[in-house]
């Protein structure tokens, strides 16, 4: 009996560029152009004409070994984005490839953006590359999280094997670096158990905030009001030039989304002088 080896994946790359615009009291979406599965289908209003919704939408629903998705979105001056996604985005078993993404923002002065994107679950097995990259103009804001899922947890898969390379870079657009941190995590590290680490949770994300209103009072009034139970850690960082970060661990995605969630709804009319409201698509 003939046994061959399991044939790779056929790439399937994606490209959506995004360029948002203000028009007098309007925020417009004045460019959208993609290659391959990657799509927003319509610009959204639900706050009004000076915030727009975008939705980007990924048809596969899922991110194969081979796959390269690369997101580019630029924000001009004064304009004001929301951009996240419908569903968690699925990262498949890939022992033979990996998967990369790149997300490449930039913002112009007095723009705002929320980056809130659902989780991402990691396969089994899978080999995922990543990299954000945000540049930001003083006197813009920007909030956004990341949120991280290890293994089907829904289906008690176990991630036993595959690695996750990442990296977050804030920076001012004159090349001022405010926030840098690289993630290099297998399967096996003993990363994932140790009380500095991951301490034996599956579920890790981290909530940024950069701008004038994210100062060290911020943080410490934000950590006191934290959730504390079994299941969940928390807690708040300020750093300086005006960054604010929440990290969390859970054993399950949804008090940690819940947390994440929460805390933006807090931290929004404070760093963004804009009013609160908790997106319609997160309720469908």
């Amino acid at each position: 009996m003939l046994i061959t080896a399991p044939r790779a994946h056929e790439p399937w790359p994606a490209e959506l560029h995004l360029r948002f615009a203000r028009r007098q009291a309007r925020t417009v979406l004045v460019e959208r152009r993609h290659s391959g599965p990657l799509t927003v289908q319509k610009a959204l209003y639900p706050e009004g004409e000076q915030i727009c919704h975008a939705v980007i939408v990924h048809p596969p629903g899922g991110i194969a070994g081979g796959d390269e998705l690369l997101f580019e979105i630029d924000l001009e001056a004064n304009s004001s984005a929301v951009v996240t996604t419908p569903a968690a985005a699925k990262w498949y078993k890939a022992p033979l490839q990996q998967c990369r993404q790149q997300v490449r923002i930039r913002l112009a002065q007095g723009a705002t953006l929320d980056w809130l994107p659902q989780e991402n679950i990691f396969f089994n097995a899978t080999r995922v590359e990543s990299a954000f990259t945000l540049q930001i103009d003083a006197g813009a804001t920007a909030m956004g999280w990341e949120i991280a899922v290890l293994g089907r947890r829904a289906s008690a898969e176990q991630w036993a094997e595959g690695s996750l390379r990442c990296l977050t870079s804030i920076q001012r657009t004159d090349g001022l670096p405010l926030w840098f941190e690289r993630l290099a995590l297998d399967a096996c590290d003993s990363f994932r158990t140790a009380p500095q680490g991951l301490f034996g949770y599956s579920v890790f994300g981290t909530l940024w905030a950069v701008g004038p209103g994210c100062t060290v009072a911020r943080a410490e009034e934000l950590a006191s009001n934290l959730p504390f139970k079994t299941g969940l850690r928390a807690g708040a960082t300020c750093l300086p030039d005006g960054i604010l970060l929440i990290r969390g661990l859970a054993d399950t995605v949804e008090p940690l989304r819940q947390m994440m969630v929460d805390c933006w709804l807090r931290l929004r009319p404070q760093v963004h002088g804009l009013q609160s409201h908790r997106l319609r698509l997160w309720a469908t």
